[in-house]
Order: structure tokens, then C-alpha cells, then sequence
């Protein structure tokens, strides 16, 4: 599907990556390129790893973050320096999520998708900065110091999103907001489509053994090429 697959160590492949998103510049894919620079969900159920994230600043003079967790670097410049001639601008994105801080005031996990459909997130709340590619700095070295005062940007949001002691600022970022609802509209046909196409294949023996086997072999095959793929 046109995705880069990298590690979350240091250790992947950069000269496949570079390889990859050449391809695409190459191939003058209109596209959005996105990256997670923390390498894995901030999950508070988890607190080791977001305690080794933090340990990690503190180690590399770098600010102690509280809602996200300390981003790498790498990937990010591997990405903006083999593209930069190719991409107009970046799009620093941070999301947000009602209904997940308990009644001790403690965040939660992220909801689930059935969650979200069941409405015990009633919103996600969605903060976009666009950077002109001419404020990024090309030395990786430089790349990682802006990456993380990003970041540092990004916690603070999050801060006033979930622990603002006025509660008329919490559950929102600043600035002008756009609410943009999911309408039944553009919802609907996929659903119906997709829903028939799959209780059509469930009817026939036929049709449920091949489905089966799709899932299975596909499963193991996903499996088997990311765990060998450098």
C-alpha cells in the first residue's frame, strides 16, 4: 500500500527507505507522508516505557515531557532531507481526545475504535500547525533539537487540554475551531458495500473457507514479511 516500513530502533535501513521515498518523488505521487516520530503509542496503562522516555530527556538535556512521549529523529530526517525539493511544507498534527481522563483526573488509554463508534469518546479534537520547509533546520543534530521543542509545543496543548484548572479551556485547543461531523451520508455505502460483499462470501461454504484462509495466510504472510524486511 505505498508504506515505509522502518524499526523503532535507530537500526533500520536508511539507504531502502531513502530508495522508497525516491520511488514515490520519482513517480510524482500526490501524497501525504506521515510519520510518528515517538516509535509507539503514548499508552499510561504502560508507564515503563513513558518513565524510559522520560529518563531518556532528563539523560540528553533535553525538556521532560508529560503527555507524549521524547520523539527520534532519524526517520523524520531521513524523510524531509530525500524529499525536501519534493514536499511544500510540514504538517505538525496533535490530537486529542475527550472522555479519556478518570475521576482522579488521570488520563486514560486512547479509545478503541468500538469505543469511538459507541460514542464514550464523544470527540476528537484535532491541532494542525503547517512549518514552511525553509524553518526546518537540514543537520540532523539541528532536526532533532526543533523536533523536540515541537514536541514540548505539543505537551503543552495537551496540558491545557486535559489538566486546565479552567474548566471552560480544558477539553480544547486554542484558537479558532472547525466541527466537522461524520455524516451517514459519506458513511453508509462504504458500509453497505462493504458489509454485503462480506455476507455474501459468509453464505456459501465456499465463500466462508476462503475468507477464513485470506485472513489466515494473509495474517502470516504480513507477519512473516515485516519481521524480515529490514
Amino acid at each position: 500500500h505505498g508504506g515505509v516500513y522502518v524499526k523503532r530502533s535507530a537500526k533500520f535501513n536508511e539507504k531502502e527507505m531513502r530508495e522508497k521515498l525516491r520511488a514515490q518523488v520519482k513517480a510524482e505521487t500526490p501524497m501525504y507522508l506521515v510519520i510518528f516520530p515517538e516509535g509507539t503509542r503514548y499508552n499510561p496503562e504502560i508507564p515503563k516505557v513513558i518513565a524510559d522516555s522520560q529518563s531518556f530527556a532528563e539523560k540528553e538535556g533535553l525538556a521532560i515531557l508529560k503527555h507524549v512521549l521524547t520523539p527520534r529523529v532519524k526517520a523524520t530526517h531521513v524523510a524531509i532531507d530525500t524529499m525536501k525539493d519534493y514536499l511544500d511544507a510540514v504538517y505538525d498534527v496533535t490530537v486529542a481526545y475527550e472522555g479519556t481522563v478518570d475521576h482522579k483526573g488521570q488520563r486514560k488509554l486512547a479509545p478503541s475504535m468500538t469505543e469511538f463508534l459507541c460514542k464514550e469518546c464523544p470527540r476528537v479534537h484535532i491541532f494542525i500547525d503547517r512549518i514552511e520547509l525553509k524553518d526546518i533546520p537540514e543537520e540532523q543534530m539541528y532536526m532533532r533539537r526543533w523536533l523536540h521543542e515541537r514536541f514540548e509545543i505539543k505537551d503543552k496543548l495537551l496540558i491545557e487540554f486535559y489538566d486546565a484548572k479552567d474548566s471552560k479551556r480544558r477539553n480544547k485547543f486554542p484558537g479558532k475551531s472547525v466541527h466537522s461531523k461524520l455524516s451517514l451520508k459519506k458513511t453508509l455505502p462504504s458500509l453497505l458495500f462493504l458489509g454485503g460483499l462480506t455476507a455474501s462470501m459468509l453464505l456459501t461454504e465456499s465463500g466462508r473457507k476462503l475468507y477464513v484462509k485470506t485472513w489466515i495466510y494473509g495474517t502470516l504472510i504480513g507477519c512473516l514479511w515485516v519481521s524480515i524486511k529490514p
